[in-house]
């Protein structure tokens, strides 16, 4: 399993501080069980793993087989939730630097003309198939990708085998991309209605473009499942590591430590972080209160964030990833001449030398004032990030509610769209 390392905080905010407020955090999960406190009309994902059927997975592989077959290019149309998930597991568990085949590539996440072009440009002459994601169908970004995308197309190969290479994504029976899917025969998957965008990724908002990379879903679904159950209100507070992260981060909280940074000590980690910084960002940055949620990667961005984090201001801790054993195995050879001093390094693993960097970031951080937090994953595999993303979900529901604040709405986000709209002169604005 996945696990999770407080101790680097009790400098700070004393255990049994953190500790006492084991009650509070099992009446705040014990509430999203319940289903009784605020959003509570969006708490689908929270029995989603446990509840998803082998039949249903199968269907979304068929799917994902089909776009495989017929497509050089899957692009994937979604902004916020409806992306990032997607996007997270696929950067996590594919290769650095060989596309995955077919390639999947992202659109309708911003507004950006170069953007779409070089899209367009790159898609000429290749086959390619699109999932277009959104509830509505009428928001801005993936509304104007899959007109632009879908006119492309439909150009290219006609409307009678376009309409066999869109898949739509969205709502049950309401909005605008549901009346097209309708009316043009698409494949379509369904948002459920209970759950919001940030939570979707193990809906098939994310699994089948996760599919369509050639990542075991099932493995993914297995991991959230087991997490599911060991994240629920009857497990004692002490075993229970989404509570006592949500305890602690909130305590950190009211001591001062406004920021909290994601880090990361494997490359493939960055869009994890992403997913994160929406998830919780979005869950609590309510009513003038919530934590910053930011990230780094190490040891990249020590050499840039790294000044900041040791001496800035001391309104910050960090939670660390750690993946405890690469894929590969890669040893510092011997050189003659050892120009650049790494002899003392030959015959070890580059993972040994990267743990190293992990343990001596973290000893000068806590020394300079940053408290850390250390989350464990024994292998970057599917198991395991299902653990992880579920893990982050469930703490993230329960320490919303410590917060004070709904969890599971934003009306904030509307605020740049009205603003947009009327700038645009769309009718109604």
């Amino acid at each position: 399993m996945i696990t999770l390392n407080i101790e680097k905080t009790f400098g700070f905010v004393p255990k049994e501080q953190i500790f006492a407020q084991a009650e509070k955090a099992k009446v705040c999960n014990q509430t999203l069980e319940n289903a009784t406190g605020k959003g509570n009309d969006f708490l689908g994902w929270m029995h989603l793993p446990s509840a998803i059927t082998n039949d249903e997975l199968a269907d979304i592989q068929q799917t994902a087989k089909q776009l495989r077959q017929e497509c050089e290019v899957v692009v994937v149309i979604g902004i916020g939730g409806s992306y990032l998930g997607a996007k997270a597991v696929i950067e996590a568990l594919s290769s650095s630097f060989e596309p995955t085949k077919p390639a999947v590539v992202f659109a309708g996440h911003n507004i950006g003309e170069d953007y779409l072009h070089e899209l367009s440009t790159f898609l000429k002459n290749r086959s390619f198939g699109l999932i277009n994601i959104s509830k509505s169908g009428t928001t801005t970004e993936p509304a104007l990708a899959f007109r632009i995308l879908k006119k492309q197309l439909e150009d290219a190969v006609g409307k009678a085998v376009a309409k066999k290479r869109i898949v739509a994504i969205t709502d049950q029976s309401r909005g605008a991309l549901r009346t097209l899917a309708t009316r043009e025969g698409y494949k379509t998957y369904v948002i459920p209605d209970n759950v919001g965008g940030r939570f979707s990724v193990l809906t098939p908002v994310g699994l089948l473009p996760i599919a369509v990379a050639g990542i075991d879903i099932k493995q993914l679904v297995a991991g959230a499942v087991s997490m599911e159950n060991l994240t629920g209100s009857a497990v004692p507070f002490e075993k229970n590591i989404a509570e006592i992260y949500a305890a602690t981060r909130n305590e950190l909280y009211k001591s001062g430590k406004k920021i909290e940074i994601l880090a990361n000590f494997h490359p493939k980690l960055h869009y994890v972080s992403e997913w994160w910084k929406q998830l919780y960002g979005e869950s609590e940055g309510k009513e003038h209160k919530g934590i910053f949620t930011a990230s780094v990667d190490f040891t990249t961005d020590l050499h840039s964030m790294g000044q900041w984090i040791q001496e800035g201001e001391r309104t910050i801790y960090e939670t660390v990833i750690s993946v405890a054993s690469p894929d590969h195995t890669l040893t510092v050879p011997f050189d003659e001449q050892d120009l650049d001093g790494l002899n003392f390094l030959a015959g070890q693993r580059v993972d040994h030398v990267n743990k190293m960097a992990e343990l001596g970031t973290q000893q000068a951080h806590v020394d300079g004032g940053v408290p850390n937090i250390r989350i464990e994953l024994p292998e970057l595999n599917a198991h395991y990030l299902g653990q992880l993303l579920y893990f982050f979900e469930r703490a993230c529901g329960i320490s919303g509610y410590i917060l004070g604040v709904n969890p599971f709405d934003q009306p904030g986000v509307e605020a740049y769209k009205k603003n947009m709209f009327k700038l645009l002169n769309k009718p109604g604005y």
